[in-house]
């Protein structure tokens, strides 16, 4: 079995701190890098329910793509839910380490997995990393349908293939207009119209659209917007990050156990639809459809 230290340094490898911009907290917030690991498992979130999901599995490291202490902190007590997060940990002999923003603009990093879920073929990075002389990292990408659809039928394969949650799939624009080219980008997007519009696309699916920002980007172009939840947008990169550690762990001879949580960590629990939505601007109901208990992420990816 692999100790900590090793894996930890396979994971920088894949995605390394010094890419992550500098407001963020990337790399092992908890660990001791001579313990040995078997068993790892993957989430967006450390919080909680994540860390009580990663105890009951008898995982040794828990990787997730947001920080637990972004801002920083001055204490670790347990009277906070951070704090019991790190205390839980501990007492648990379980390692966190967090790949954020260096996941953003890896390759293939989040939104590479987020076009993957939804059948897009990438052709390039919408910001590119200036430091990649192979133009292949960078912040969200610009892809091609596999035919054209409309904005309503586009919306409908993101409600299908993304995990089921209370917010489905927002839409901004006409909803019979012809797709043949999207730009996608994992977690909170709206700061990226700019190059969105810069890159020609006919539509962006994103997470965390607000009402000025998006008012204003639709004044602009008639490029179509589309709004799902955060959480849904960057889980696809688990299943991927997984996968990238499997293969590591397979060159090594390592055996490790990796795993992916199916937890729904989305904070919104629910949606009540408008009561008279038109014809014109209804989406099919499966793109606001509830999480079910019974099947947390939907439909399969």
């Amino acid at each position: 079995m692999p100790r900590l230290s090793e894996v930890i340094a396979a994971l920088e490898n894949l995605w390394p701190a010094e890419r992550a911009e500098s407001w963020d907290a990337v790399g092992t917030v908890v660990g001791d890098p001579d313990q040995e690991v078997t068993r790892v498992l993957f989430a967006v979130d450390p919080v909680q329910e994540i860390v009580d999901e990663a105890v009951k599995l008898g995982a040794d490291l828990l990787v997730t793509h947001h920080p637990l202490y972004l801002r920083g902190t001055t204490t670790v007590a347990a009277t906070h839910f951070k704090g019991r997060v790190v205390h839980t940990l501990i007492k648990n002999d379980i390692a966190l380490h967090v790949a954020h923003t260096n996941a953003d603009t890896a390759d293939p990093g989040v939104s590479d997995a987020l076009a993957g879920a939804l059948d897009l073929r990438v052709t390039g990075p919408l910001v590119p990393d200036a430091g990649d002389p192979e133009g292949r990292r960078g912040l969200g990408r610009v892809c091609a349908l596999d035919h054209p659809l409309t904005v309503r039928e586009f919306a409908a394969r993101a409600a299908e293939r993304l995990p089921a949650t209370a917010q489905g799939i927002r839409v901004a624009g006409d909803p019979e207009a012809v797709l043949h080219t999207v730009a996608v980008s994992g977690g909170s997007g709206d700061s990226l119209f700019d190059q969105v519009r810069a890159a020609g696309v006919d539509a962006f699916l994103t997470a965390d659209l607000r009402h000025h920002p998006v008012s204003e980007a639709r004044a602009h172009s008639p490029l179509a917007l589309l709004d799902a939840a955060h959480w849904a947008t960057e889980w696809p990169w688990c299943e991927l990050a997984a996968s990238q550690l499997d293969e590591i762990s397979d060159r090594h001879g390592w055996d490790l156990r990796v795993h992916v949580s199916k937890t729904v960590t989305d904070p919104w629990t629910a949606h009540a639809a408008s009561a008279h939505p038109s014809p014109a601007t209804a989406l099919p109901t499966s793109a606001s459809r509830p999480p079910s208990s019974s099947d947390p992420l939907g439909a399969p990816n």
